[in-house]
C-alpha cells in the first residue's frame, strides 16, 4: 500500500490511525476531513508533510471524492468519517444520517467508479462500531461478526446502515470491501465529551463527574492504536467482503473506569480530597445500552491480530497524555482551536 486516502483524519481515530501509517510504514496518506467540531487540525502536528496531503472537504461531496481518487490513485480507502456521539444523536439525528448514511454511500460510489476504471489493487476498509449490535444481557456472550444488527439509537442506527450499504455494493458489484466493528475506543487526542477524556479533564478541574444512571453500564475498552494496528492487519489482509470484530478484552462497568482515573490523578496530581467524591449520578440518557462485548476470535485467528495494551496501561498512558498536553485540550474546551466557544458538556460513553 503506496497511498491511502484516510476519511475523518483529524478525527479521535482517524488521527492516531494517520500518525500510526506514517510513523510506522512509507506509505503517503491523503486526508480528507470536514473539520467539524470533533475535527482538529492540531492533532496532526509534527506528520512529515512530503507524505501526509490534507483536505478540508466532505465526504458527501461527490466530485470531491472522484477528484481526489484520480489526483492521488490510492490503493486503499480507509473511511473513518462519522458523526459518533450518541447523545449528540438523540438531539440531531439528521446530521448522524447526512454524515454516516449518505456520506458512506457517497464514498461507495466514487470508489466503486474508481475501481471499475482500472484501479484493480484497490481496497476499501470501512470502520463501524459494536453499538451496530445493540445491548447485551449480562450473562450473554460477546458479539461475534454473525450477531444480528439491532441498533438502539440514532447513532446506531446511521452506522448500521452505513454498514448494510459497504456489504452491499461488495456482494452487487463487488467491491473490494472490508468492515471493521471496534469497541469503545480511549487515548490520545480524543474529543472531551467522550468519558475518559470528559471525567478525566473535569477531575484535573476541580468539576462535578457526571456518571449516568447508577454507572454500570459495560463496555468493552480498546487503546486506540491497538485499533489502529488493527486496521491495518485488514488492509493489509483482510479478506473482501468480511467483517472483523476488534475488541481490547478489557469489559469494566462506567463507574470503575471513573474509579480508575480518580486514583490514577489523585496519584499524580494530589488534591486536598479524593476525586472520587467529585462523582455526581446524573438521570440516564434515552436507551442507554446495557453492555457492549466484542469477541474478537476471528481477527486473532485469520489475520494474527491480538491487542498488545491491556486497560491497566493504557489508561495510565492516557492521563499521562492528556497531563503531558494541555494545551492541546485547553483549547478545546475554551474553543480556540475553532475560534469560537464550544460548550464541552456531555457525558461521553
Amino acid at each position: 500500500m503506496k497511498t491511502i486516502l484516510v476519511t475523518g483524519g483529524a478525527g479521535f481515530i482517524g488521527s492516531n490511525f494517520v500518525h500510526h501509517l506514517l510513523g510506522t510504514t512509507d506509505a503517503t496518506v491523503v486526508n480528507l476531513d470536514l473539520l467539524t467540531y470533533a475535527g482538529n487540525r492540531e492533532s496532526l502536528e509534527g506528520l512529515p508533510s512530503e507524505r501526509h496531503v490534507f483536505v478540508e472537504g466532505d465526504i458527501c461531496d461527490g466530485p470531491l471524492v472522484a477528484r481526489l481518487l484520480d489526483e492521488h490513485r490510492p490503493d486503499a480507502i480507509v473511511h473513518f468519517a462519522a458523526e459518533s456521539h450518541v447523545d449528540r444523536s438523540i438531539d440531531e439525528p439528521g446530521a448522524f444520517i447526512r454524515t454516516n448514511v449518505t456520506g458512506t454511500q457517497t464514498l461507495l460510489d466514487a470508489a466503486l467508479a474508481y475501481w471499475q476504471g482500472g484501479a484493480d489493487h484497490f481496497r476499501f476498509v470501512h470502520v463501524s462500531t459494536d453499538e451496530v449490535y445493540g445491548t447485551l444481557a449480562p450473562e450473554e456472550p460477546a458479539f461475534t461478526e454473525t450477531h444480528r444488527y439491532a441498533p438502539n439509537s440514532p447513532y446506531a442506527a446511521s452506522k448500521a446502515a452505513a454498514d448494510h450499504l459497504a456489504r452491499a455494493w461488495h456482494r452487487t458489484y463487488g467491491l473490494p470491501v472490508m468492515i471493521t466493528n471496534c469497541s469503545n475506543n480511549y487515548g490520545p487526542f480524543q474529543f472531551p465529551e467522550k468519558l475518559i477524556p470528559l471525567m478525566l479533564i473535569n477531575a484535573l478541574e476541580g468539576e462535578k463527574l457526571p456518571v449516568y444512571g447508577d454507572g454500570q453500564q459495560r463496555r468493552d475498552w480498546l487503546f486506540v492504536t491497538d485499533h489502529c494496528r488493527a486496521v491495518e492487519r485488514v488492509l493489509e489482509a483482510g479478506e473482501p467482503g468480511r467483517v472483523y470484530n476488534i475488541g481490547g478484552n478489557a469489559e469494566m462497568a462506567n463507574l470503575d473506569v471513573v474509579h480508575l482515573l480518580c486514583d490514577l490523578l489523585d496519584e499524580r496530581v494530589p488534591v486536598e480530597r479524593p476525586r472520587r467524591e467529585l462523582i455526581e449520578y446524573v438521570t440516564d440518557r434515552p436507551g442507554h445500552d446495557r453492555r457492549y462485548a466484542i469477541d474478537a476470535t476471528r481477527i486473532r485467528d485469520e489475520l494474527g491480530w491480538e491487542p498488545s495494551v491491556d486497560f491497566t496501561e493504557g489508561l495510565a498512558r492516557t492521563v499521562d497524555w492528556y497531563l503531558s498536553n494541555r494545551e492541546w485540550w485547553q483549547r478545546i474546551r475554551d474553543g480556540r482551536y475553532r475560534s469560537e466557544r464550544l460548550g464541552v458538556s456531555r457525558i461521553g460513553g
